[in-house]
């Protein structure tokens, strides 16, 4: 019976054993035949590391607002007598804009006039007796204070009259109003807005850091996609004294030519301050870097040797790089890629260091240092 089981149990033994070694032979050969396997080349796109000329520069966005620029409203209440203007009218110093009714003011300045008359007469006949001793000098004091005081109506009145003639304080462009004869205005009621077209400020915001690299009289480049294509030189007027302590930014104003009335204030634009002597810059597409919280990283392509085909078979190597100022589609390299390295810069998801690559550069990456955005 002992023997018959110990022979039982050699058999399971040497049937597990089998089966355990046929599914190791298996995986052994299994793993052997992934590991001969070489990883499929990656398409990418490519280009070539350059030099450019580049003018140091800092880049923000502004706002533009008119030089002089007002809200017309009246300083007396009144009914519109006259309007001289229509609506987007240009119009010069002085001009007349609107009339209210002062007919009932006129009237009062009348007898304003003839009051002052006669206090005029009364102190002329005062000063008379006063010569021959007939009344005392306190008389003709009495009189004199009653003229000036009859001549203050007059201009006072003459006062209110004038402010009912409304005039344009500069010259510029007027708004869109909806002012009508006989439509009735209260005192700082606006009517119609005047703006001043040239030349034009831009108010725009610097980072402190950059606070070193700005002066008065430094050339900006203004540029507005209301006019695509357009480029606009101004020169920086005013810095604001204190840096602004929640942003830690500069405000800063420029003043622009507009002679041909092509920006109009209130308009979004985007500002180039010039600051620097011109640098040949090591230039690169900005899709060719990764940016990453531990630094930015691009992949170059290194040749090793020859395949069986007789060509160089090319891999990837990932390395880190540090970058400069932005330019349309171009990003500057200070340190990290030599001039004439070839740079991938489609298709890096799919990378690894080693990877084999095949180039493919259709179709080609933008890679403009000022491109022109339009529709398609």
């Amino acid at each position: 019976m002992g023997k018959k089981m110990l022979l039982m149990l050699v058999i399971v033994g040497c049937v597990f054993g089998g089966i355990w070694g046929y599914h190791a032979f298996g995986s052994y050969m299994m793993k052997q035949y992934f590991a001969s396997q070489k990883e499929p080349p990656v398409s990418v796109s490519t280009v070539r590391a350059g030099t450019q000329l580049w003018q140091p520069g800092i880049n923000v966005v502004g706002d533009l607002r008119a030089a002089r620029g007002v809200e017309i409203s009246s300083e007396v209440a009144g009914q519109v007598q006259a309007v001289h203007f229509s609506s987007g009218d240009e119009v010069q110093l002085g001009d007349v804009l609107m009339e209210l009714n002062a007919d009932t003011d006129r009237a009062r300045l009348k007898a304003l006039k003839a009051a002052a008359e006669l206090a005029r007469i009364v102190y002329e006949r005062d000063k008379k007796q006063l010569d021959v001793r007939a009344i005392s000098q306190a008389v003709v004091d009495a009189g004199v204070a009653e003229l000036k005081s009859r001549e203050a109506q007059v201009e006072e009145q003459e006062a209110m009259i004038a402010k009912k003639t409304i005039r344009a304080p500069f010259s510029g462009k007027l708004g869109i109003s909806t002012l009508s004869v006989g439509g009735y205005l209260n005192p700082g009621e606006t009517f119609v807005t005047l703006q001043a077209m040239d030349p034009l400020r831009v108010d725009f915001f610097v980072p402190q850091q950059e606070f070193a690299r700005l002066s008065t009289g430094q050339m900006v480049i203004i540029t507005a996609d209301a006019r695509p294509g357009h480029v606009f030189e101004g020169k920086i007027t005013a810095m604001a004294p204190r840096v602004d302590k929640d942003s830690r930014n500069i405000l800063v104003e420029a003043t622009v030519a507009n002679p041909a009335g092509e920006f109009l204030p209130g308009m979004f634009v985007s500002v180039e301050v010039k600051s620097g002597n011109v640098l040949n810059q090591v230039t690169i597409p900005q899709a060719c870097v990764s940016f990453n919280p531990y630094g930015e990283t691009v992949f170059l392509v290194e040749e090793k040797e020859k395949g069986a085909d007789g060509q160089p078979v090319l891999t990837a190597r990932q390395t880190f790089i540090k970058t400069g100022e932005t330019r349309g589609d171009q990003i500057a390299v200070l340190d990290g890629i030599p001039v004439g390295s070839e740079v991938v810069s489609a298709g890096q998801h799919k990378l690894k260091n080693g990877s084999l690559l095949v180039i493919s550069n259709e179709p080609a990456l933008p890679n403009d240092p000022a491109p022109n955005p339009r529709d398609e």
